[in-house]
Parts: structure tokens; C-alpha cells; sequence
């Protein structure tokens, strides 16, 4: 009792939408900024969960277009400036805090989706040694244990393996994008039984780290990958 008043003293829990203190105490988001999010509504792409502008819509433009190896995946809120600004303070300003709260909201909101799944895994997307050095942690995987302990699954980071630090993603299209990520991943330790795993990130944008991850497990002998991740970008 005493230690737990006394961190919360010191390191008062910080909202990961304005990062100010969140009232009341135990909490993980302020109320009104909840209300802020936007999170992803139905209608959604069947294959990568956008949101698309009619019911009658099975898959986005970008799934018709791009050949898909994963199943299927969802996303909790649409990438906006509000959600920019919050995944840049986890990754460069080391607000790991901000996600207890999305993790608990993901498993809050898609635990009968993930159930369906069948997966046996979580498997966080991987970031060049070089880079999680840097930054001191990989958010990917820490959204991963977060996910894992929510709904009793295991994280498994050394299924996958980053081999080369890829140049930047902004300002790519996807065959550009994609073609970046060529020989990034590689299958690290499969466990053996394992057949379904779920892939987790913090932003699907257009889809090609997600594919290029897929493609290195399937190669590797799984059958079924999907995805889970904090934001997504706007259908188009």
C-alpha cells in the first residue's frame, strides 16, 4: 500500500492523449480525452480493418489492389495528429506509460476477435538492434507483454528477426515501401506446434512491414498470421 501511494506521489500517471495527470486516480486516459480519440468504427475492410465508406464495401482499395498473405487484422484508433503525437512520445520522448492504456483497450475491445483468431502467439514486429539500443526498448514488443497478460497469451519476440536497419518509411508508396522492407525480417526461433500467430505493431500505414513480417513466418512454415495495432492509417 505504502509503496504504491508513494510511486504515485513521485510519478503521478500521465494521460497518453495530453499528457497531464490523469483524474482520478486509476485511471489510465483522461475522460474527456478519450472522447478525443477516434477510434475505428464499422464499417472496416475485412482483410486489414480500415474503416470503409459503406457496409456494402468488403475490402479497401488498398487490399484490392496489394496482395494480402496475412488473414486478417484490426486496429483500435484511426492515425491522426492526436495519435501521431502520442506514439512519437512512446518511442522517442520514452512515454511507455501511454501503453497500459492502449493495450488494456485493445483487449477490451477485440478479446472475442483475437479469440477467433486461433493463434497461438504474440509476436511483436521487431526493430533493428541498432535502433532498439537508441531508444532503449521496442514498443512493439511492449504492447505485445501488455496484450499477453490482458488476455493470458504468450509474447514470443525471437520469432522474428530484423536483419538491416531500412531506410525511413514517410514519403514512399506501397511498391516503394515494400521493396524497402525486402530481406529486412527473417524468421528467428519457430516453436514447434505452433501454427497461428499475431503479428503486433504500433501503426499499420499502407501495410508493408506487416506483409514483409507475414511472408518471412509463412516462409518459415506458419500458416496463419494476423495483426494487431494501435493506429491505422485512413482507408483509400
Amino acid at each position: 500500500m505504502y509503496p504504491s501511494f508513494f510511486i504515485d506521489l513521485l510519478f503521478p500517471r500521465r494521460c497518453p492523449v495530453c499528457d497531464g495527470i490523469v483524474m482520478p486516480k486509476g485511471r489510465l486516459i483522461c475522460r474527456e480525452c478519450m472522447k478525443k480519440l477516434s477510434f475505428v468504427k464499422d464499417p472496416v475492410c475485412k482483410r486489414c480493418g480500415k474503416e470503409v465508406i459503406s457496409s456494402d464495401m468488403e475490402y479497401c482499395f488498398d487490399c484490392v489492389r496489394h496482395k494480402r498473405t496475412f488473414e486478417y487484422g484490426r486496429a483500435l484508433i484511426n492515425y491522426d495528429e492526436k495519435a501521431g503525437r502520442s506514439m512519437a512520445k512512446i518511442k522517442y520522448r520514452n512515454k511507455r506509460e501511454y501503453l497500459d492504456f492502449y493495450g488494456e483497450a485493445i483487449c477490451a475491445r477485440y478479446w472475442k476477435v483475437i479469440r477467433r483468431m486461433k493463434a497461438n502467439v504474440l509476436v511483436p514486429v521487431p526493430v533493428h538492434p541498432s535502433r532498439k539500443r537508441e531508444r532503449g526498448f521496442n514498443q512493439a514488443e511492449l504492447l505485445a507483454r501488455r496484450i499477453g497478460e490482458g488476455l493470458g497469451m504468450p509474447v514470443y519476440p525471437q520469432m522474428l528477426v530484423r536483419n538491416k536497419r531500412t531506410m525511413p518509411q514517410k514519403g514512399l508508396d506501397p511498391a516503394g515501401r515494400l521493396k524497402n522492407l525486402e530481406e529486412a525480417f527473417s524468421a528467428g526461433e519457430i516453436l514447434k506446434g505452433v501454427e497461428g500467430v499475431i503479428l503486433v505493431d504500433d501503426i499499420y500505414t499502407t501495410g508493408s512491414t506487416i506483409e514483409a513480417c507475414t511472408r518471412a513466418l509463412k516462409k518459415a512454415g506458419i500458416k496463419r498470421v494476423y495483426f494487431l495495432t494501435i493506429c491505422i492509417g485512413r482507408g483509400q
